[in-house]
């Protein structure tokens, strides 16, 4: 085994321990797979949601277990597995996606997909708005950062090693996610930008923090979590792009199509991340 794939570091009696990496290495292909997995959790998330018909409330409920399950096999791995990290925030973007949509929007049928009347049983929205969303979604990322940073673990990704780094890790991931989709939406739908507009307004907020990285002066875990949350409404807005109507300046290829198309590309990613995996640790 490499030493990529092992931390070392003094343990409360000053001995040196090692510990297996949980979580991968932050490089180009990371970020390539984190838009592609939360373009695919905006097309999948819209498909349960509005195509197939089950609504905000019940596609939250199922996609928030998925969210439960992958994470619990992610948590249970001794190591980093590519397949069930990529699943966890592939299962995130999908809960997220219709968590922000639950939160902000309402039951009118100016949110329901082409043909549509109704969605699932049970409530369809708390009709809360994007700003409010927003607000809410932040406070409660910024509790987390809080309560993260007082129990003094690190903040940077591949130093996360325990249980607890872990939780507080995939916390912040599902809530910042959710918060990513409001703020897509909100540049899609409300902003007057447009679905292309917001995806590259996002897309230059992301290349000014690739600048900044060469900034000693600023913190690149700071930037790493900014970008984080800025990907999900890159991604937000590209899955809008890819699934809405033209008339509403999209590309109108449908939720299914989009989402298999983006399953295939999100596999493919994974099965090369599994293979450069196993030959950096033989």
């Amino acid at each position: 085994m490499e030493q990529s794939d092992v931390l070392t570091g003094p343990d409360a009696q000053g001995r040196i321990m090692s510990v297996t990496k949980k979580l991968p290495e932050v490089t180009l292909a990371f970020w390539i797979m984190k838009i592609a997995a939360t373009t695919l959790g905006e097309t999948a998330g819209d498909l349960f949601a509005q195509t197939l018909k089950l609504g905000y409330f019940l596609t939250t409920i199922a996609l928030f277990l998925l969210f439960v399950l992958t994470l619990a096999a992610q948590l249970g791995s001794r190591r980093y597995h590519p397949f069930f990290y990529w699943t966890v925030i592939l299962s995130t973007s999908m809960a997220g996606t219709t968590m922000s949509d639950f939160m902000n929007r309402d039951a009118s049928a100016k949110y329901l997909s082409g043909g549509a009347t109704s969605l699932g049983w049970g409530p369809q929205g708390l009709g809360l708005g994007y700003p409010v969303g927003a607000a809410i979604l932040i406070s409660i990322l910024l509790v987390i950062f809080a309560i993260w940073k007082a129990t003094g673990m690190t903040f940077r990704i591949r130093d996360i090693v325990t249980l607890r780094g872990e939780a507080l890790f995939w916390s912040a991931i599902l809530v910042s996610n959710t918060l990513g989709t409001s703020l897509g939406d909100f540049l899609s739908d409300s902003s007057g930008l447009g679905y292309a507009g917001g995806a590259l307004l996002v897309s230059g907020g992301l290349a000014v923090l690739a600048a900044l990285m060469k900034v000693p002066a600023v913190p690149n875990v700071l930037l790493f979590w900014i970008a984080f949350v800025l990907t999900r409404p890159l991604g937000a807005t590209a899955g809008d792009f890819l699934t809405k109507p033209a008339a509403k300046g999209g590309l109108d290829l449908g939720t299914v199509g989009s989402s298999a198309v983006l399953l295939a590309v999100l596999l493919g990613l994974m099965a090369y991340a599994q293979v450069r995996e196993r030959r950096t640790s033989s």
